[in-house]
Formats: C-alpha cells, structure tokens, sequence
C-alpha cells in the first residue's frame, strides 16, 4: 500500500444528519470567524448540522467540552439526551512576549484530547497555535489551506468510524 499526501483535502465522508458542536475561542474573531465558517461549510456538505458555542479563550476550550460532556450531550456513552454526534474546536493563540504561550497551547490541546479519548467524543481540532498573526491568517484562508474545514473533516470521518463500529454494548 502507497499512500501519497495530495495537495486537495480529502472529501468529508456523509454523514447525514450528523449533528456537530462547534466551540469557538473568539480572541482572535477575524481568525476563528473564517476557521468556523470553513468548518460549518464542511459540516453542511456532509449532510450534517452545526452548533456554534463561544467560549472566552482557548484554556476553556476543554472545559467547554467537558461541560457538554458531564450534561450527557456528547460523548460516545451519553445518554438519551445526546445532541452532538462529534465536535470541532476553534481557536487561536499567537506566541506573545512570555511564556504563556506554551502553558495556553499545550494545556488546551492535552484537555481536549484527554477529554475526546475518555469519553469517545469524534473531535476535530483547529486550535492555531502559530508563531505570528501572518502564519493564522493563512490557516484561516478560505480556501484549502482553511485548518477550520480540516478540523471539521476530520470529526465528521471520526462520526463516520463510530457509525460504521456500532453502538457500544
């Protein structure tokens, strides 16, 4: 088997009606409002819905999560109560002067995927963490550079792969 890396995004796979949280850091709203749309633009393609919660800023990314989690509404062993089959964050954090930056990017990603792989949530993650506001501005591009439509094909693949795996037992 080759695989080849492609300069076009792979297809999102359909997964209709598909319903997707989408949690959106808006420090940097002229960056995370193109990664957002990108990914809703993805979502609907695939035959799915998106919801759109803002949180103050990308530390409480996880903690967003784990709310939606602890409410039984996502999550792979949520209840009867489940709203989201999956979910894509989105944010932004631009190296700064102090060392902030480091305990921002790595604490946000480790409690998103920490929270992902304990609770069998689908998640796309389009948390930027780049050096300087030029390098975001062309993950947010609207075209196929978009980290946004990247995060959010990734989520809908991994929704696919628990339909295609059956309900837990």
């Amino acid at each position: 088997m080759v695989l080849r890396q492609t300069e076009s995004a792979p297809a999102a796979p359909v997964v209709q009606g598909a319903r997707v949280l989408i949690l959106e850091a808006p420090f940097y709203a002229h960056i995370t409002n193109p990664l957002a749309d990108g990914a809703e633009a993805v979502i609907a393609a695939a035959g799915a819905t998106a919801t759109r919660v803002m949180v103050p800023g990308a530390l409480e990314l996880p903690q967003a999560l784990a709310t939606f989690v602890h409410a039984d509404r996502i999550g792979r062993f949520a209840g009867p109560a489940k709203a989201y089959d999956g979910a894509v964050a989105i944010g932004c954090v631009i190296r700064g002067e102090t060392s902030h930056y480091e305990t921002v990017c790595d604490e946000s990603n480790r409690g998103l995927m920490r929270i992902a792989l304990a609770h069998g949530v689908p998640l796309g993650n389009a948390l930027l963490t780049v050096e300087n506001e030029a390098q975001a501005l062309v993950r947010a591009d609207g075209g196929k550079a978009n980290k946004g439509g990247d995060a959010a094909r990734a989520c809908l693949a991994l929704i696919a792969l628990q339909r295609q795996l059956g309900p837990v037992s």
